[in-house]
């Protein structure tokens, strides 16, 4: 055997390839119509109906735009059902440019004193190359949105619209991180002259004056106080004045973020069950929550999902979107498309190996809304809240099969109070620390 395709290699594909007719029917096909339309499953769309045996109700759908804030627009999401239950309001929007805007100003202080641990590391090592490979991506985890809620609060959205580049964050990305990067420069070469860690911190008020001056600029400057006005289902007027961002989120949210928690599906060899684990590098606020994850099977993150559910609270959770799925339609089920008959190949790679290998990991954060029980007391599918507008699915909301969130899953956050005894006691293991480059380090966008 040779390393290189031959002239007879090559006529042999093109022989197996003419010898079989449904080749030419898909070619046909797949011409005209490109894949995804080719490959597209009817059979899906009928049995992946909006018919939940739990529905939470929820507030209008929200919009991220050309923006990866999934897993603000989530947690939020999350977060106003609280107020719009307190308040008795039809629909409440929080600020999803406030969190934003401090989310860049504390992974900008991240990544200094990043620079500043790895200081000693060659430029070209994998760590300090990871660091700057993407320093100011718009991406989130969970763990990082608590940390900023408990540190800045959040306020309604009519205090903190959006603007363009808070919808479209591509360019102000582009300049911020140009910035940093130029400032991990200057930190690294200061350093090399006279060695001094202390006078590398000297530096860095004035690096977050300009990322503060340029934040402001696009997005438009945080309040400290506002008033909050609004009418509920009663036509009851409702005003309080003079109420800071902490207030605000204490008096009408009330949603202690310690008491929730991250639990993970990653049924890998390196990761095994009831064990927690941490990423290194991951984090937006120095100083505020690590990132922990819980690793348990997939059915304890169902049956934890539906015990949220059941109390009429919704469910945070993190998936690979991209997979199996249909924007238009809102549906996400393993059969959908239908790629093995079209390509006459299996596409059989396990949720485990597509993490390894590379082909999976969570993209995308939305909220779990309602359940389909069965008669045998099963999930059959789960009602989604997206935050990509209410043109797509219906109105927004997207339909999730069972073996869908079996394969496709891989974080939920969930009130501890939900967790068994022994799930407890998994949870207060000291976390084991992953590479930065590891697949459950991944933001969702």
């Amino acid at each position: 055997m040779t390393n290189l395709i031959t002239k007879e290699e090559l006529l042999n594909f093109k022989k197996n390839y003419n010898s079989i007719e449904k080749n030419q029917i898909a070619q046909n096909a797949v011409f005209e119509n490109g894949i995804m339309n080719s490959a597209k499953n009817v059979s899906s769309l009928v049995k992946n109906t909006h018919q939940y045996s739990i529905d939470v109700k929820t507030g209008d759908i929200t919009n991220q735009k050309q923006s990866g804030r999934c897993w603000m627009f989530a947690a939020l999401n999350v977060m106003r059902l609280e107020i719009m239950d307190k308040l008795n309001l039809e629909t409440f929007e929080l600020s999803q440019a406030y969190p934003f805007f401090f989310d860049k100003l504390e992974k900008s202080n991240n990544l200094i004193e990043n620079i500043i641990e790895t200081i000693d590391l060659d430029l070209d090592s994998r760590e300090v190359a990871f660091l700057l490979s993407d320093p100011l991506g718009d991406g989130g985890q969970w763990d990082m949105f608590a940390s900023l809620i408990d540190k800045y609060g959040v306020i309604p959205k009519t205090q903190m619209p959006e603007s363009f580049s808070s919808s479209q964050s591509r360019y102000m990305n582009k300049l911020l991180t140009t910035k940093l990067r130029e400032f991990a420069c200057i930190l690294r070469e200061n350093y090399s002259k006279n060695k001094d860690i202390n006078k590398l911190r000297e530096l860095k008020d004035e690096m977050l004056d300009t990322i503060y001056r340029m934040l402001s600029i696009c997005l438009g400057e945080p309040p400290t106080s506002f008033t909050f006005e609004t009418r509920n289902k009663d036509n009851k007027f409702i005003r309080d004045v003079d109420i800071k961002p902490i207030q605000f989120y204490n008096k009408y949210v009330d949603m202690k973020m310690r008491d929730y928690v991250s639990i993970i599906n990653a049924p890998t060899k390196d990761k095994p069950y009831n064990n927690t684990y941490t990423v290194k590098f991951l984090g937006n606020v120095q100083g505020g929550y690590p990132v922990k994850y819980l690793n348990l099977p997939i059915n304890e993150l169902k049956e934890l999902a539906i015990k949220q559910l059941k109390d009429g609270k919704a469910v945070w959770f993190g998936s690979d979107v991209g997979q199996s799925s249909n924007k238009e339609t809102g549906i996400m089920d393993l059969d959908i498309y239908n790629f093995d008959n079209l390509f006459d190949t299996k596409f059989s790679l396990t949720k485990a190996q597509r993490l390894d290998y590379g082909e999976s990991l969570m993209t995308h954060a939305m909220v779990i809304a309602g359940v389909n029980i069965d008669d045998n007391n099963n999930p059959t599918n789960w009602k989604v809240e997206n935050s990509w507008g209410d043109k797509h699915g219906k109105k927004g909301h997207f339909v999730m099969s069972d073996s869908w969130f079996n394969e496709f899953t891989y974080q939920i956050v969930i009130n501890k109070k939900y967790l068994s005894k022994e799930q407890e006691k998994h949870l207060l293991k000291d976390p084991i620390v992953l590479k930065p480059w590891d697949p459950m380090g991944a933001l969702a966008l």
